[in-house]
């Protein structure tokens, strides 16, 4: 297994410029934080949500000095409630007067195996990561329908297409996100609206580190040809490119931000 080095970080292409964007979970060192700071950097207006207030007015603060308190909002949401996904793209439309493109970061894991597997800890995985998704794209869609045209990213994973023990929870999710990326997307394009996937392998921020044994850790990296895990900001610049006018004949895809589509 080859051991290749994380590369520089890329330098702004102004791809977003103009472009207004919701990211959901984004206030953390994950892929939706990466994915803010990167479509700020690419001149996006960005408004993050999350379901950490704290967190969220942290990150907010710490990007509105960086590029300015206009560039960046922020409005808490659950995703598993109606009422606050309506009041977030409500918000989108109110402070930024449009919306352009939307990531679906959302989602929450968790380890147990089938048999031990209880409904709560099923229902709550799916509630998230899959019902979330589908709450936000179609809020999107209803807003995206009556402006012509937009563009959404939702986060799936690898493990919607292979086995990985302790995960049918997380792993019945993102299929289904990918199913549901699919379908959105063939009924969408008649009104120009464009709705892909990641699906990233392995990126490592600490969250992850904090609920994953560095055994499992040690594992998933071994899988990976580049004998490393992405860092979170590698994830985001795929991210961007589907939301980019790069990726224009682009729509119902998944990509692989990895080595390993089975």
């Amino acid at each position: 297994m080859s051991n290749v080095e994380t590369p520089a970080y890329l330098p702004a292409h102004g791809l977003l410029t103009g472009r207004t964007a919701v990211i959901t979970a984004a206030a953390g060192a994950g892929i939706g934080g990466a994915t803010a700071r990167r479509f700020l950097e690419e001149g996006a207006r960005v408004l993050i949500s999350d379901a950490h207030t704290r967190r969220l007015k942290e990150c907010r603060t710490e990007l509105a000095e960086e590029f300015g308190a206009e560039s960046v909002r922020a409005v808490p949401c659950d995703v598993t409630d109606e009422d606050q996904v309506r009041a977030l793209f409500e918000a989108a439309g109110r402070l930024h007067g449009r919306l352009d493109i939307v990531v679906n970061n959302a989602g929450l894991g968790g380890t147990s195996h089938v048999v031990d597997m209880t409904d709560e800890q099923w229902s709550k995985v799916l509630d998230v990561t899959l019902n979330g998704t589908f709450r936000c794209t179609r809020a999107a869609l209803r807003l995206m329908r009556e402006s012509g045209g937009g563009v959404i990213v939702n986060n799936a994973s690898v493990v919607g297409w292979r086995a990985q023990a302790g995960q049918a929870h997380y792993a019945a999710a993102k299929a289904g996100v990918m199913a549901l990326t699919r379908c959105a997307a063939v009924e969408a394009a008649e009104y120009g609206v464009r709705v892909n996937a990641v699906s990233p392998s392995l990126a490592l921020h600490p969250h992850l580190v904090k609920v994953t044994t560095p055994e499992l850790l040690e594992e998933l990296t071994a899988r990976e040809a580049f004998g490393r895990h992405a860092e979170p900001w590698e994830v985001a610049n795929v991210i961007v490119f589907l939301a980019s006018g790069y990726s224009s004949y682009m729509t119902g895809e998944i990509v692989s931000v990895s080595n390993q589509h089975p």
